[in-house]
């Protein structure tokens, strides 16, 4: 057996709490029993060597756990651990729908490691539309009035992940209420709950902006990285209607870049990349066609570009999306030409990633300013012939997009031979059609090939 699977297995009654009563204090041979059945199943699969054995094992597991489930004499404890071994089973693909709803019923009682088996359960088994998830609204109700944090933390996370659009307005007053909790984890989760209504119902939770407003100001960076989730698909679907926030997804960019936050959102020394993403992306959405709101984020934008010189892949996401934000938004002068030394160097850049991120941004910037692409308008060409597929593939149409009546003839003779040696069907076909457009608008000067 690998050495993962025996530490996979070493690990489990660890990860499910399940630990034999009669060990002592250092494990013993009997650390493990509670979970012997679930390690044999694990060690007996390891071992096979064809999918037909596998679908016996399974089958015959799922038969003795069907009649354990099933018996009056199962006891809470066990009916836990048979929910482990359905889980298996489901992760391996093999439907067990017969313990769907017993892991409804683990989710009501026991004490807490039972119910959240059961939680765990039904969030794995079940989807959104499933009939019978509307027999643990009443629980996750009760669940969200608990006194206990973790009963709370609970209820609310299957929320998030699952829960019936028409039940919404059963749990939707205890979640706000959720929202002004002293704990910031169940004020994150409240807001992840939201996020999750407002996608499958955004109109239920319309009313409550000015409570998404105060979580994006809460004290708790989780809390407010958790709301910036809903205001970017909120903004997506309608800028204009936040234009007044602008300034403070402006502050908390420049708290983000200039390193405010707890160590623990670092990823590889950058500051909270993941958020400076979205932020960006938001920002982009802001000052599109705004002059007056773009205006006040040229500060930010340009700190960002000026800190974001760590070499880590990380970093030149930042710069692809602060890029991709200075072009969206009303242009200002000194700001895009150091966009340009950014797009320069991926496109210049021996690694590979890089230099498709520099022909992606290019391909999208030409939209504003056609003339920074023909500033490497011979670099992109070089680029056809490099060994990358994709590579070749971006700059074929980064070129179709920056042709002209001075640079048609070249362009179009690049694009012949490459078709000659392509064998790509989709490729053919495509550059078969850009090669008669540009035929179509420039005949006479296409008449020389």
């Amino acid at each position: 057996m690998s050495d993962v699977v025996e530490r996979t297995l070493s690990a489990l009654p660890g990860l499910l709490g399940q630990h034999d009563p009669g060990a002592g204090p250092g494990g013993g041979p009997g650390r493990f029993s509670a979970t012997s059945r679930l390690g044999g199943l694990i060690r007996s699969i390891t071992a096979l060597s064809s999918k037909h054995e596998e679908e016996k094992l399974i089958q015959q597991e799922q038969t003795n756990l069907k009649a354990t489930v099933s018996a009056p004499t199962t006891t809470v404890r066990l009916m836990k651990e048979c929910m482990v071994r359905l889980i298996y089973c489901e992760m391996l693909g093999y439907e067990s729908s017969f313990g769907y709803i017993h892991a409804i019923k683990l989710a009501q009682q026991g004490n807490l490691l039972e119910k959240r088996v059961g939680y765990l359960a039904v969030s794995l088994f079940l989807h959104e539309n499933h009939e019978l998830l509307l027999l643990l609204v009443n629980t996750v109700v009760k669940d969200l009035q608990s006194t206990n944090l973790v009963e709370v933390c609970m209820a609310l996370t299957v929320v998030s992940q699952i829960f019936p659009r028409e039940m919404i307005p059963a749990v939707l007053p205890l979640i706000e209420d959720k929202l002004q909790h002293s704990k910031e984890i169940i004020r994150r989760k409240a807001v992840q709950a939201l996020y999750k209504f407002y996608l499958i119902a955004p109109n239920q939770v319309q009313h409550i902006h000015d409570k998404f407003r105060k979580a994006l100001c809460d004290r708790d960076v989780g809390v407010m990285a958790a709301s910036l989730h809903i205001y970017l698909q909120m903004i997506k679907k309608n800028a204009s209607g936040y234009k007044d926030l602008t300034e403070s997804f402006v502050t908390i960019l420049k708290q983000v870049v200039g390193g405010k936050l707890p160590i623990d959102f670092n990823y590889h020394s950058v500051p909270a990349p993941w958020l400076q993403i979205q932020l960006l992306r938001i920002l982009g959405l802001l000052g599109r066609d705004d002059p007056r709101t773009s205006e006040l984020m040229y500060d930010v934008l340009d700190e960002s570009l000026r800190r974001a010189e760590i070499n880590h892949n990380i970093t030149y996401a930042i710069l692809f999306e602060c890029v991709q934000t200075i072009y969206t938004i009303c242009p200002k002068s000194d700001l895009l030409e150091k966009a340009a030394k950014c797009i320069g160097k991926f496109v210049l850049s021996p690694k590979i990633n890089l230099k498709y991120l520099g022909l992606k941004a290019l391909t999208y910037v030409i939209q504003q300013d056609p003339n920074l692409a023909l500033q490497h308008q011979m670099t992109i060409i070089e680029c056809l012939d490099h060994p990358d597929p994709i590579i070749k593939r971006e700059t074929l149409e980064l070129l179709y997009r920056i042709t002209n009546g001075q640079n048609v003839t070249v362009i179009v003779q690049k694009m012949l031979d490459y078709l000659r040696q392509s064998k790509e069907e989709y490729t053919i076909i495509n550059l078969t059609g850009k090669i008669a457009e540009l035929a179509e608008k420039y005949p006479f000067l296409l008449l020389k090939i």
